[in-house]
């Protein structure tokens, strides 16, 4: 069921159990989670991982909204959950309208970032994670603190 807000924006109901998003699957959407539950889960070899669960006011999706890229996790409703759906265009109208959203978006983004950061440090402190490509160290902001690989010969 969806709801017409804006031009670029709708609200959806999804029903418990209900896949939102799927990992690897095209889309250039994001989505406000207005009450309700939501998994965040990615396949990790033949298992499913729960990455996070998110509430009201959480986010999802903002990464195959900016990059245009598949997703990356797979987005599934915990109970009957309502959605704000922006679609491409939707976003950058909301922040004008509204810049503390995008600040309280950043705010979000960084907090993700840091918790990765910590799960990083983790897992080079218990040797899990001796070598980290050079992508991570960048996401995570360790370039200028890691060492870079040695290259194979």
């Amino acid at each position: 069921m969806a709801k017409k807000i804006t031009q670029n924006e709708f609200e959806r109901v999804c029903a418990p159990g209900e896949v939102i998003v799927k990992e690897g699957q095209a889309g250039r959407e994001m989505f406000i989670i207005r009450s309700g539950r939501v998994t965040i889960s990615k396949r990790v070899g033949e298992r499913e991982t729960e990455l996070a669960v998110l509430g009201k006011g959480d986010f999802f999706g903002e990464m195959s909204l900016l990059e245009g890229q598949p997703r990356d996790a797979t987005a599934r409703a915990v109970r009957e959950t309502k959605l704000l759906v922006i679609q491409p265009g939707g976003l950058l109208i909301r922040i004008r309208r509204d810049p503390t959203f995008a600040y309280e978006m950043l705010q979000k983004m960084s907090g993700r970032v840091r918790d990765l950061n910590a799960w990083v440090t983790r897992s080079l402190a218990s040797g899990e994670g001796a070598k980290v490509p050079e992508a991570t160290r960048t996401l995570v902001g360790f370039s200028a603190v890691l060492p870079a690989e040695e290259p194979s010969e």
